[in-house]
């Protein structure tokens, strides 16, 4: 249930992401034309959470554009058989995106992990000043100068691509009873 909500969550994301990218001339096909297409305060933040991420994410990940954002993703070569709610898609594991109001940082296993959960909970505050705004899988980012850079970076890190894999499974038969 929990990777369907965040699924759902994700949609609405999307379609608020088309909506914005009808208004502008061009399709968005990588992560590099994403971050190009923000504005400049916004461009300089999205950068240095991608430079992060990219710099902690264990081996195999794949940076692509997903649901209108740039995605991390476990690709089909490593996991065959994709998402559960569309199998064409690789199975996802963090997207970033810049919201009107704030960044948001998606990370599909702090919902299905309740240790890294926890753990992000009880780092955070040694990190920023400002309360952790929070929903099911969805970290947002309302003070620029109070995004915790590296312990995104250190958060993206926590989970390999295997063990990833292996909690989606694991979550995903519980949630088909």
């Amino acid at each position: 249930m929990v990777f369907y909500e965040i699924h759902l969550y994700l949609q609405k994301r999307l379609l608020k992401t088309q909506e914005t990218r009808r208004n502008m001339e061009t399709t968005i096909t990588t992560p590099d034309e994403y971050v190009a297409q923000l504005p400049n305060d916004k461009r300089e933040i999205i950068q240095k959470i991608r430079t992060k991420l990219l710099e902690n994410l264990p081996e195999g990940f794949r940076e692509e554009i997903g649901y209108g954002m740039i995605g991390y993703v476990v690709p089909h070569s490593l996991y065959p058989a994709g998402y559960q709610s569309n199998p064409k898609l690789p199975l996802p594991f963090i997207n970033l995106a810049s919201q009107k109001n704030y960044i948001a940082l998606y990370h599909m296993s702090i919902s299905a992990m309740p240790e890294l959960l926890a753990w992000f909970q009880t780092e955070y505050p040694k990190h920023c000043k400002t309360k952790l705004d929070m929903g099911r899988g969805c970290i947002r980012f309302k003070k620029p100068d109070d995004i915790p850079y590296d312990l995104i970076g250190e958060l993206a890190g926590k989970v390999s691509v295997s063990d990833w894999i292996e909690v989606y499974e694991r979550v995903m038969k519980r949630t088909k009873k």
